[in-house]
């Protein structure tokens, strides 16, 4: 199977394109600053249209079994309610967490209706579920609740082109963005969460679920 990976340079997102790779599909994995030196790697920043083109562009009419928005950032960590947070934040983390994951699904539709069972991946997180509300982190928290939305409602207009969506939490995971005193490896994340998009079908799209499978309320 062909699948494609964003912000796989690292993290999670590094772990899954060796996981699928020792599984034998084809992976491309996208990166922003400096690819990893083996592999299959294509430059892409999902904030720029010109990079979304190029993107498009060199994929050409190469059909895509599974895409992965796994792309993100945690912008606004450790800021606080008191000090107010900078519009800039705001900006960034949604046009990188919620305009950058619908924009990358958008374009790439047709590379999707090339595959016989094609998948869409989105790396979003229960901090964007109203029923984890844990106060602070409004930015990424609303910026992770809007992808959720766009899931959702991506799932009702793909679904008569065949395509299925899931949305997925990754869990709290040992990476730069998580830390190391998260509960799990990216090890252990990126094998249930492909797991995960494996058990996906046009009869469950729209799930909303943790790594290991368990149903996240919206």
């Amino acid at each position: 199977m062909n699948i494609l990976i964003t912000g796989a340079a690292r993290g999670i997102g590094l772990e899954l394109v060796k996981q699928y790779h020792e599984l034998n599909n084809n992976v491309i994995g996208t990166y922003r600053g400096k690819a990893p030196s083996k592999g299959n790697w294509l430059k892409l920043d999902v904030t720029d249209k010109g990079s979304l083109d190029h993107l498009v562009d060199t994929l050409a009419v190469t059909s895509i079994d599974t895409l992965i928005c796994n792309a993100g950032v945690f912008l606004d960590r450790g800021q606080t309610l008191e000090a107010g947070i900078d519009l800039e934040l705001w900006e960034r983390s949604f046009a990188v967490n919620t305009f950058g994951v619908f924009h990358t699904i958008q374009r790439l539709i047709p590379n999707l209706e090339l595959s016989k069972n094609p998948k869409i991946g989105i790396i979003a997180s229960k901090m964007g579920s109203s029923n984890s509300s844990g106060g602070s982190s409004y930015v990424y928290r609303s910026s992770k609740a809007a992808v959720i939305n766009i899931g959702r409602n991506l799932a009702i207009d793909l679904k008569p082109k065949g395509i299925s969506v899931g949305i997925y939490h990754p869990g709290w995971v040992q990476t730069d963005m998580g830390g190391m005193s998260a509960d799990i490896t990216s090890e252990q994340s990126s094998a249930g969460l492909i797991q995960q998009i494996e058990k996906l079908n046009l009869d469950t799209t729209g799930e909303f679920k943790t790594w290991d499978g368990e149903s996240i309320p919206f």
